[in-house]
């Protein structure tokens, strides 16, 4: 085995190999050869090359959406690190732990008109849990070293204590980093200058490491006495769940939940929650309520007293909306991480995982409002449009609506389903998704860009097969995501074509006119199957339902190579069909 010889890329190996960080996603350069070196030559990393650093950032956010655990992203100095920046936003907002190293010049080489030299330091400032910039070594090409006050230390022994005051400073800024990372659920962000020569390597470490503070139990705050007050006090009480990884909350807590009649249970799709109970496809409750002659006093009928959110980002507007026209008189957020003011009423916040805090208080709050049945007319509704969902789809026309009915009730059991962004997660609200495929998407942001190569990395730590559901525009915005030697043969995509932004003729001030063609629904004529040539991808295609029944049944059959379904679908019905829906449901 051999190690770098510059001592601050040995530390950084050193530590993260000893707080269990193995997973490490590398793109090419010079300056940040000293990492590469270190992180290839240990074979306890598990080591991946993405070109493409936009493509690599978005690559290690899957990886660490299943693993929990922060991957290690290594770039080399210069713009390479800005393309990380679209992944380090969704990682901050999703609280998914990256841990990015960006290489650096030494500062005495910045701007003096070196290439591929930009201000690395705090580049990421508004979206990070931590950064620093590591002090340069000074016993590593010593000779090569401008020194800052013009002259070097006067003898071998003042360098050396130089030294061991720099490893020290930079070993503190590791430790910080990682245990942010871990602890916090962040993406962090070290930045390490390295002088020439940068190849060097040895049998033997360039110094004695220990690595030490081993992160810690984060503090929570299980009581929550003012949420029991106000619990014990209120009547309706709504319980909103966005986004949440598999087994969020126990069957357990779901089935409490569940008894309570004052108690109704919004969740979407990323929530991962199925309880009979509960209702999802918030959009197909409300948008009809919207239409109809009595939305005023339907609306203050649906109105919580009490608001409950778990989880992370909320996907359904509507749902927005209504909680923000009709507030509820407290609303408190439960999570160990960000309380968000979504709905202009947030009171209070308890830190602490959902499932555990909501075991123990659910015990807690008795029966006084056993006798408020806010959850009753709603079943009513649910179960009404639940039936005329069906109906519905039996009488449109072949297009994205049918589509997306067609396929997400098709999906086998055992796939996990990464959705893209735009319109694809918001028609995945509208159906039921079964228990045995956990979803994912980022929602952190909600940008359409990495969401191919998000999956990419989310399929390489599953254990079973992954299928990636995309729209045009989203799938051909992140086709470098392909460019990836990690792509399983049990890799599924399909890709809802409709030639353009179809999102965009559902949204309110759609003009059919030249300029909204070309700068908003962006109608394009790109061809999908050249791209599956380019990356090796198997090529199915379906045009019609008939196309898109023969095309599911041999979508899901095991393969020698990943596989894409092209789902072409008319862009000018799309929307209309849509529309048409909630007001079928009224």
């Amino acid at each position: 085995m051999r190690y770098t010889d510059i001592p601050a890329a040995h530390t950084l190996v050193t530590y993260c190999k000893a707080w269990g960080i193995r997973q490490v996603v590398l793109s090419p350069g010079s300056r940040n050869a000293p990492l590469v070196l270190g992180f290839t030559s240990d074979p306890f990393f598990e080591c991946f090359s993405v070109v493409d650093e936009r493509s690599a950032a978005f690559f290690a956010l899957g990886l660490s959406q299943q693993s929990g655990i922060p991957t290690a992203l290594v770039c080399t100095s210069g713009s390479a690190m800005l393309n990380y920046y679209p992944a380090v936003a969704e990682a901050y907002y999703s609280r998914v732990p990256l841990l990015v190293l960006s290489a650096d010049r030494p500062a005495y080489k910045i701007d003096i008109g070196d290439g591929q030299t930009i201000r690395q330091e705090g580049v990421y400032d508004k979206h990070i849990g931590f950064q620093a910039s590591l002090l340069q070594d000074v016993t590593h090409a010593t000779g090569r070293i401008r020194w800052m006050n013009g002259t070097a230390p006067g003898s071998e022994e003042a360098l050396t204590r130089m030294q061991a005051g720099i490893q020290r400073e930079n070993e503190g800024m590791i430790q910080t980093a990682l245990s942010l990372a871990l602890e916090e659920h962040l993406p962090v962000h070290l930045n390490i200058p390295l002088e020439e020569p940068l190849y060097g390597t040895r049998s033997y470490p360039p110094l004695p490491l220990e690595p030490r503070k081993l992160p810690k139990n984060r503090n929570v705050e299980p009581e929550g006495e003012g949420l029991l007050t106000d619990w014990q006090a209120l009547g309706r009480k709504m319980v909103l769940v966005g986004s949440l990884p598999p087994g969020g909350l126990s069957p357990e807590v779901q089935q409490q939940l569940a008894s309570d009649p004052s108690i109704l249970v919004f969740t979407e799709t990323t929530s991962n929650l199925h309880h009979k109970d509960f209702f999802p496809s918030i959009d197909s409750i409300l948008a009809p309520i919207e239409q109809s002659d009595n939305a005023a006093a339907s609306f203050a009928a649906l109105r919580p007293d009490l608001l409950l959110t778990i989880g992370g980002m909320v996907v359904s507007k509507k749902i927005k909306q209504f909680l923000r026209t009709y507030p509820p008189a407290r609303h408190w957020h439960l999570g160990p991480y960000n309380a968000y003011d979504t709905f202009f009423a947030l009171t209070g916040h308890i830190r602490s995982d959902a499932d555990g805090f909501l075991a123990s208080f659910l015990g807690r709050t008795g029966n006084s409002a056993a006798k408020v049945t806010y959850r009753q007319p709603w079943a009513r509704i649910r179960e009404s449009y639940e039936k005329r969902r069906g109906t519905y789809l039996d009488q449109i026309p072949y297009c994205d609506f049918a589509a997306f009915g067609r396929i997400l009730a098709d999906i086998p059991p055992g796939y996990q389903v990464q959705l893209a962004n735009s319109s694809t997660v918001r028609y995945a609200q509208l159906f039921d998704m079964a228990p045995e495929n956990p979803v994912f998407c980022n929602r952190g942001t909600s940008g359409i860009e990495g969401s191919t190569s998000t999956a990419i990395g989310a399929a390489h730590n599953y254990t079973g097969p992954t299928l990636l559901l995309s729209g045009d525009l989203s799938f051909l915005y992140d086709v470098n995501g392909l460019w990836n030697n990690s792509l399983r043969n049990d890799f599924r995509v399909i890709v809802i074509n409709n030639g353009g932004g179809g999102i965009f003729r559902i949204l309110p001030g759609k003009e059919d006119s030249p300029a909204f063609a070309s700068f908003f629904e962006t109608v394009h004529h790109r061809q999908i199957a050249p791209i599956c040539d380019a990356y090796g991808l198997d090529h199915l295609q379906a045009e019609n339902r008939a196309e898109l029944s023969a095309a599911l049944s041999e979508f899901w059959k095991p393969s020698e190579r990943p596989r894409l379904l092209e789902v072409s679908t008319p862009r000018e019905v799309n929307d209309r069909v849509l529309l048409d829906y909630f007001e079928f449901l009224t």
